[in-house]
């Protein structure tokens, strides 16, 4: 690397180290033009379009990757077992599952966790933050599947009460 700060941006990739953090979701990255770069599906202009369900986008790329949704397409495989993934950063998180590699790590309690997200979820339970919110009866969620397990109950409460 001809410059020292090359060197240090490069070895982040290795140890999983993520400096950036986007003060909004708190999505962790290794170098702070990808944090730039990110900042622009919160506040950028979505100018690429779906033209099959209609989701907006801030990059061209971003509509390739989410139209392999619509069309099926896997063209990323793992060479382990043979499952494919519509994104190449997917089947990265896969791998851990062959490798046991649990690259992120809370900084309160030590847990590892396999992926980014799951570190996420896992810093609510030292914040108590539950950011997603039942618009029936106003409880709140640590994670959006909890809370739409939970909207399950008043659809079948409505079903019942029916009958």
């Amino acid at each position: 690397f001809n410059r020292n700060r090359s060197l240090i941006t490069h070895q982040h990739s290795h140890t999983w180290e993520m400096p950036f953090k986007c003060e909004l979701c708190a999505k962790g990255f290794t170098r702070s033009d990808s944090l730039s770069v990110h900042m622009q599906t919160h506040y950028g202009s979505k100018t690429f379009r779906c033209e099959v369900c209609a989701k907006e986008f801030t990059q061209s790329g971003s509509l390739s990757s989410h139209m392999r949704i619509h069309t099926g397409g896997k063209p990323f495989k793992c060479e382990l077992c043979g499952k494919g993934f519509t994104q190449n950063g997917t089947l990265s998180t896969h791998m851990h599952t062959h490798t046991g590699e649990k690259p992120y790590k809370c900084e309160l309690c030590g847990k590892r966790c396999t992926t980014s997200s799951s570190l996420t979820v896992h810093m609510r339970t030292h914040s108590g933050a539950k950011p997603f919110k039942c618009e029936v009866c106003e409880k709140k969620f640590t994670t959006s599947s909890y809370l739409s397990k939970h909207i399950r109950t008043h659809t079948f409460e409505a079903n019942t009460s029916k009958k």
